[in-house]
């Protein structure tokens, strides 16, 4: 390191499974090859409404069945000047009958007008793809059930 404090970045991750076997990608211009739905905490915003907030805009999806937090660490995106990402990730399950679709982020935020462009791929094909920002981390941890209740809104 540099001797200059870190600045420390909360980010929201979420690995959308369908069927139990299928996980939700994206690709595009600027997004530096095969992503998940993320983004960044807002001040006073907890991870879990952040990780819905993120799931609308960047996908239009807006219902999430069985939620749950897989993990939580702190990643460095570059060393100087120091940056680290604090990620929450989630799992959340969808019943989603598109193949695949392009959403164009409407929010009025730094990415309004993005294009994200979505598809589905096999977890054990997910496994075995490296994904950008290191965004495949904890893909290892996804399982096949598929039991679980639609939420439309953050507990918190």
């Amino acid at each position: 390191m540099t001797g200059r404090e870190t600045t420390f970045v909360g980010k929201a991750c979420a690995y959308i499974t369908r069927g139990g076997s299928e996980l939700l990608v994206f690709e595009g211009p600027g997004h530096e090859g095969l992503q998940v739905p993320k983004g960044t905490i807002e001040p006073a915003e907890r991870p879990r409404a952040a990780l819905f907030r993120e799931v609308r805009e960047e996908s239009g999806l807006a219902t999430l069945s069985g939620v749950e937090r897989l993990a939580t660490d702190v990643w460095t995106r570059r060393e100087s000047p120091p940056r680290a990402y604090v990620r929450h990730f989630y799992r959340a399950r969808v019943h989603e009958p598109r193949d695949g679709w392009t959403h164009v982020v409407r929010d009025g935020g730094a990415e309004h007008g993005s294009e994200f462009e979505f598809s589905w791929i096999g977890l054990e094909t997910a496994r075995d793809r490296a994904f950008a920002l290191d965004l495949d981390d904890y893909v290892d941890h996804l399982s096949g059930r598929t039991d679980a209740r639609p939420t439309a809104e953050p507990a918190d």
